[in-house]
């Protein structure tokens, strides 16, 4: 039986890889092996056909623009201008497309693949990131909370904080009733360490209390004003930002952050932004609405390890409720800008409030 004869193809120029001389060649299959026959210049015969292997070609994907480029052995090429005639030949002789390739060439399944990459994106964010973060924080000792915390205070106090004009025996009043309080709720021991801070912060922050990672627990003169009369809710609000030092949210809103930042910079080449930014970001950050939930159990536990009813914390929504929209600015991560919904409204005043 005679052997199969060559299948030409288009034309196609030929670079060896050691110079920039053009070689115009004819393309052709034969067993599966890639030829390329060089054509006849005027005045001399056509030198010797070149041939390459399957494992040796490089074929390249159906584009709408360009030419075809083939990458040989060694660095040689072969560039093809006629798009619409090799993409006939290689239909017909060549190696079959993969399905990825195919697949580009549908609109359809490019809208699939972009709806389906959408869609894992935001399951990514919504659900990977976070324990990505829990896991990076479970691995930190606390030393590292507490010297975040501390650089992330030292910012908050010079944008938004200014010394307390609470006196001092009411500071200390209250120190002693949360220290009291905290201390019933843990027994055996193992509360989560804290330091409270009283500072003045007037419209830009207004009635406010947040924590860093660490334990450094900040309330605001305007909220003690707010509550005055009430310390049963103040003391509900502290235990709700020790909850979330207990639970680590701070450091895990952080990992989460620099998840997606270092992911932004794998993905665009650029992290410099990165820690210039996370001081100032720390002191901004929200949490999210399982973290609430979390904190909000631990100040119904406090409250109620010390006699109080948690139901006093109600108050402290329906307060903030009452004043305009204008005067609750500052970080993000304060309590006056978590939302005063009915949910939690309605664990506090539940008689059977405990930990969730």
């Amino acid at each position: 039986m005679n052997p199969e004869p060559p299948k030409a193809g288009p034309a196609a120029l030929y670079f060896d890889g050691h110079s920039a001389r053009a070689c115009p060649v004819r393309l052709a299959m034969e067993g599966g092996w890639l030829i390329a026959q060089p054509l006849a210049e005027e005045g001399s015969a056509a030198g010797a056909p070149l041939r390459w292997p399957p494992d040796e070609v490089q074929w390249p994907e159906r584009t709408r623009h360009g030419q075809r480029l083939l990458h040989l052995a060694a660095g040689a090429q072969l560039q093809v201008a006629d798009t619409a005639a090799f993409d006939r030949w290689r239909a017909q002789h060549g190696p079959r497309e993969g399905w990825v390739v195919r697949a580009q060439q549908r609109w359809r399944s490019t809208l699939a693949a972009a709806v389906l990459l959408l869609a894992l994106g935001a399951a990514g964010y919504q659900w990977g990131v976070p324990l990505a973060a829990r896991a990076v924080v479970a691995l930190l000792p606390p030393a590292v909370d507490t010297a975040v915390g501390a650089q992330a205070l030292d910012s908050v106090r010079s944008r938004w904080l200014r010394p307390t004009k609470l006196p001092a025996a009411r500071q200390a009043e209250l120190r002693a009733a949360f220290a009291a309080a905290v201390a019933l709720a843990w027994p055996a021991g193992g509360a989560p360490p804290f330091t409270l801070h009283f500072h003045a912060a007037g419209a830009d922050l207004g009635p406010n209390a947040f924590a860093m990672p660490g334990g450094d627990i900040v309330v605001t003169d305007e909220l003690v004003e707010l509550l005055q009369g009430h310390d049963d809710t103040l003391l509900g609000v502290m235990a709700h930002e020790l909850g979330h030092v207990q639970h680590r949210h701070g450091m895990q809103a952080l990992a989460q952050f620099a998840l997606l930042n270092t992911a932004t910079g794998v993905a665009l080449g650029d992290f410099s932004g990165l820690l210039a930014v996370l001081p100032a970001w720390m002191a901004q950050m929200g949490y999210s609405r399982d973290a609430e939930r979390q904190a909000d159990a631990v100040a119904a536990r406090v409250l109620r390890a010390s006699g109080r009813p948690p139901a006093a914390m109600a108050l402290f929504f329906e307060r903030l409720a009452q004043r305009r929209p204008g005067d609750l600015r500052g970080p993000p991560m304060a309590l006056a800008s978590h939302p005063a919904d009915d949910e939690r409204m309605r664990y506090f005043r539940d008689p059977g409030a405990g930990l969730r």
